[in-house]
């Protein structure tokens, strides 16, 4: 199935005492471009995040980013041992001081002392290190499976668009064929005129460089072979359309090749309708090129 190369999906879970959050947002590129933010010290993690992208991804710019948390539900309490003390000596002096300004102050409670910012911390269990990459990266199989559900979904879109684009390519390049035919009298006329022009001035001029110069004046106004390969690399862009895996880059060169006819076409045409019908390609072409670029 065609993909796009855009696409975004975000997966949520949780055990082993944290919580996490993966987020997966991909643009087109040239190649396959992994951008990752994650948190170090998760041995294995990497390599199989990206083991995993290139099973199912050929190209674009993917930016993976993992949020990473302890879970509160599962956190234990802690006593530190240093704020404390630094928060009884504190208390000390404040007494001490108190007392030496002729101050009483009430005693204070042990709740009220736990109470002080860093005295009583939330801790969350070790987790293993293997154990977590696990879970990790079982929760982003589904992340990854939902980017390329929308992918292919932005891809079906995609195809439908240059279809349609390529049919509208097919109208106008049987529109020119039409033209090139009801042209050919008018073609014919000029042709004469131009042989009369040479013929009336043909004093000392070589009868094979008349010839040659007759025949490029016929090649120059004839747009056939043009007309042929436009039609062909429609069939070729249709056959990419129906193709497994990643096209872009020969759809991207593809349409190179539609731009290079369409812009002859035009310089040969020496018809105003002939050329109407060649600038409409080329602006077909321009906005089908466009699509192209997001083509994986």
């Amino acid at each position: 199935m065609r993909q796009s190369m855009t696409g975004f999906a975000s997966q949520s879970g949780q055990g082993l005492g944290r919580n996490w959050i993966w987020e997966l947002r991909g643009v087109n590129g040239k190649g396959l471009d992994l951008r990752l933010r994650m948190p170090d010290g998760i041995d294995g993690l990497e390599a199989g995040v990206r083991a995993r992208c290139a099973e199912v991804l050929k190209r674009g710019n993917l930016q993976i980013s993992l949020k990473l948390a302890a879970d509160e539900g599962d956190a234990g309490l802690r006593l530190d041992e240093a704020q404390l003390a630094a928060v009884l000596a504190a208390m000390h002096r404040i007494e001490a001081d108190a007392m030496a300004e002729g101050l009483s102050l009430a005693p204070s409670t042990a709740a009220e002392i736990v109470g002080l910012r860093g005295v009583l911390t939330t801790e969350a269990p070790e987790a293993e290190p293997v154990a977590l990459a696990a879970a990790l990266l079982a929760d982003f199989d589904g992340a990854l499976s939902d980017f390329v559900t929308m992918r292919q979904s932005e891809g079906a879109a995609l195809s439908a668009i240059l279809t349609g684009q390529l049919d509208e390519i097919t109208t106008l390049v049987d529109d020119a064929t039409r033209a090139v035919a009801d042209r050919q009298p008018q073609q014919a006329d000029r042709l004469r005129e131009q042989l009369a022009r040479v013929m009336a001035n043909t004093d000392g001029v070589d009868e094979a460089r008349i010839a040659q110069e007759l025949a490029v004046i016929a090649v120059k106004s004839d747009i056939t072979e043009e007309i042929d390969r436009l039609r062909a690399h429609i069939a070729a862009a249709r056959d990419l359309l129906a193709a497994e895996g990643a096209v872009g880059r020969k759809f991207d060169f593809l349409m190179q090749e539609f731009n290079r006819e369409a812009n002859t076409l035009c310089s040969k045409s020496g018809d105003a309708r002939l050329t109407q019908i060649g600038l409409a390609l080329k602006t077909v072409i321009d906005q089908m090129r466009e699509q192209v670029q997001n083509v994986e």
